[in-house]
């Protein structure tokens, strides 16, 4: 039996039932140009415009902004503002003082990074185990995170100084303790330890949320195949917290590399030049010696710093983070 052809007016029908075209209603040809992607594009650009121009304006202008200025120097008490070309940094390179002050911030990222990724991947571990109490630990941990970080700085500064509490309570033991914020070689570890306390709560529960997504099958495995504790721990939780490893070296190096606070209510860069970083030597130059156009130049410096030592951990990453291709 042959069935009965199918006329214009169905077949048009049937095809449009495939799928709903949609239109566009306008004037003339202008109406074709609003297009469905096109409007949906801009309502993309539209909801990340605030951002772009957030970036633009508190990113990206100023830093332009102190480039432009360290090629100047800027007396605000004259009220000059003379363009001097390359002499900042003729200047930079001829500070006596920056190579000390280049140490003092190495070492201070160099003993915060170690003693903060250390201890709080240490606490991690401890509080990822099934006990009781582990939920007040955390969050005894974690409180300073959320502290005012010059209310802590301040409590400390009262604990460290010769006659503090901490010296009282070595007293009580029998001990001398030494005057933490004057001396030269316990000024930079008191500094480092204040900061260290600060924030270590921060990278554990990174580190936390990251061991509670290891899968616990991989160490029944690795225990049945006669692996010990550190063994399982080398092998497989430290690959695979890789990544978040990563991210947390590069929080904590940054962070390291522009702490000012601590710097000026614990030690004010002393004694002599010994807890001098290149942040707090930046605003030594600018605001109290009034050297805005060289300040400009040491923050530079800081920016070139900060962006190599990222670049070059995040370089690094396809070498030692699991899983990076």
């Amino acid at each position: 039996m042959t069935g009965r052809p199918v006329t214009g007016g169905r077949a048009a029908g049937r095809t449009g039932a495939a799928g709903p075209v949609r239109r566009v209603s306008g004037n003339g040809g202008g109406g074709a140009f609003w297009t469905v992607r096109r409007r949906d594009n801009l309502v993309g650009y539209l909801l990340v415009a605030p951002q772009l121009l957030g970036s633009l304006l508190f990113v990206l202008l100023p830093l332009g902004l102190v480039l432009w200025y360290s090629l100047h120097e800027w007396n605000v008490l004259a009220g000059t503002f003379e363009f001097v070309g390359g002499e900042n940094y003729d200047r930079l390179l001829a500070d006596p003082n920056l190579g000390e002050v280049l140490g003092g911030t190495a070492l201070f990222s160099a003993g915060l990074v170690v003693l903060n990724l250390g201890l709080a991947l240490v606490l991690a571990v401890l509080l990822n185990q099934r006990l009781r109490g582990t939920t007040f630990f955390r969050t005894v941990f974690f409180s300073p995170v959320v502290v005012s970080l010059v209310a802590w700085t301040i409590v400390w500064q009262f604990l460290l100084q010769d006659d503090g509490g901490l010296n009282g309570l070595l007293a009580v033991a029998g001990a001398d303790g030494p005057n933490w914020l004057r001396g030269e070689g316990t000024a930079m570890l008191s500094v480092v330890v204040v900061q260290v306390l600060k924030n270590v709560g921060l990278n554990m529960v990174l580190f936390l949320a990251a061991l509670q997504g290891v899968p616990a099958q991989l160490y029944e495995a690795a225990e049945l195949d006669g692996a010990g504790a550190w063994t399982r721990f080398l092998r497989i939780t430290v690959p695979l917290i890789s990544p978040t490893i990563l991210l947390t070296s590069i929080i904590t190096v940054v962070g390291s590399l522009q702490v000012f606070a601590q710097i000026a209510v614990l030690t004010q860069g002393g004694p002599g030049m010994s807890t001098t970083v290149l942040v707090y030597y930046l605003y030594q130059q600018a605001f109290q010696f009034h050297h805005f156009g060289y300040g400009a130049t040491l923050s530079v410096l800081l920016f070139a710093i900060v962006a190599l030592l990222t670049v070059v951990q995040w370089r690094m990453r396809r070498r030692w983070v699991f899983n990076e291709t």
